[in-house]
């Protein structure tokens, strides 16, 4: 797994704001920085691929690279189908369950899937978006099924240092 300590402020006052929904999920919660499921993640993460398919059909340079530990959601699937067709590169490590059938003429042949066994059972799940050389980075809890999504409290975080990001980068 991943963890981040940070200094930074914002992310540390929207982490407080997770733990308090667990007090009180009637609450209304916004986040800037920060995704939490089942209320943002979802819309961040067709986002992030919308951003990916509109940089493909001009042209730019698009790509991913997603580990997960399982990849189930069918919305999820279709939008990463969407961006394989209009171009963007998409690397799947998905260490357990995925149901996403990689290398499809039309379809996914764009995506390429593996899958990651090791001596160490590894957990992290790392989302790296790249436009013309504009990395993001993000840690997650969440893996990309309906029940993480949807019906429980997952958090996705930026990465924002550049030494982070080199060491999360060597993960992928």
């Amino acid at each position: 797994d991943n963890m981040l300590m940070t200094s930074n402020k914002s992310i540390g006052e929207e982490v407080k704001k997770v733990f308090e929904l667990f007090d009180d999920l009637l609450s209304p919660v916004s986040f800037k920085l920060i995704h939490v499921s089942p209320f943002t993640t979802r819309k961040f993460i067709e986002k992030q691929f919308n951003k990916l398919i509109k940089a493909a059909k001009n042209n730019k340079k698009a790509e991913c690279i997603i580990k997960l530990n399982s990849l189930t959601d069918k919305q999820i699937i279709n939008k990463l189908y969407k961006a394989s067709q209009a171009g963007v590169k998409i690397q799947l490590i998905v260490r357990g369950i995925c149901v996403l059938i990689p290398g499809i003429n039309g379809l996914s042949d764009n995506i390429s899937a593996i899958s990651i066994v090791d001596r160490f059972l590894e957990h992290a799940r790392i989302l790296y978006f790249n436009i013309d050389e504009n990395e993001e980075y993000y840690i997650s809890s969440a893996d990309w099924m309906q029940r993480n999504l949807d019906n429980r409290i997952e958090v996705t975080c930026p990465v924002f240092d550049v030494k982070l990001q080199k060491l999360i980068k060597k993960q992928l």
